[in-house]
């Protein structure tokens, strides 16, 4: 209830449920940029990520009245975006392995070991701000799987907490855990030549025994 009782849309909300279009444009006009950039950073594509803006509103007209206020109306709305966006990509991969699901193969024991890492020069969120890194990480993150693109982009991009992401995704705060430390080491190897402290770079042994 603490959280609900906080939440600044709530009056807009029940207005645009009672039938106030007006009141449905001002949440529209607040969230829609909000909406766009996480799916642009999801499915990497504009017109892909305006899509998904308009399947949210959509959505969002049609369930108004089923939202319990449980939680806050950004983080219903945001869930059902995130869904939007995870259903386009699996449409548009139609065939391939890299989705949302099998939250039980990720496990800490099975993690990737970087061929090559080094310390970034900057906070994850601050690199996506940098005009010049956009695209390195744009197409890093397009080779990830699904499934840890999201989870770094909401929890690393966008600093939502573990159990929000958890929450938006529908999957344990621990796999959120393992997935964000996954996408780290996968993209971590990808950029490092460009964002790395070269000083500090440590290059796997190739040798065997």
């Amino acid at each position: 209830m603490g959280e609900t009782a906080a939440d600044p849309d709530l009056p807009l909300v029940t207005q645009a449920r009672a039938g106030d279009f007006a009141a449905f444009e001002q949440l529209v006009s607040r969230y829609e940029r909000r909406i766009f950039a996480t799916a642009y950073r999801i499915v990497g594509r504009r017109e892909d990520a305006e899509e998904v803006v308009q399947d949210t509103f959509a959505s969002v007209i049609e369930h108004l009245p089923q939202f319990r206020e449980e939680s806050k109306f950004y983080t219903w709305l945001m869930h059902i975006a995130v869904n939007h966006a995870l259903k386009l990509l699996r449409r548009n991969r139609h065939g391939t392995d890299r989705t949302m699901n099998g939250e039980s193969s990720d496990s800490y024991s099975d993690l990737p070991h970087p061929q090559f890492i080094a310390p970034w020069h900057e906070n994850p969120s601050v690199i996506a701000e940098n005009h010049e890194m956009q695209r390195l990480l744009s197409d890093a993150l397009d080779e990830l799987d699904d499934k840890y693109r999201t989870v770094f982009v909401l929890r690393d991009v966008e600093e939502r907490s573990t159990s929000e992401v958890a929450e938006l995704l529908g999957i344990s705060e621990a796999n959120v855990k393992v997935r964000l430390l996954r996408a780290r080491l996968q993209l971590r190897e990808r950029i490092t030549s460009a964002l790395g402290d070269k000083s500090r770079q440590v290059a796997a042994d190739h040798r065997h025994e």
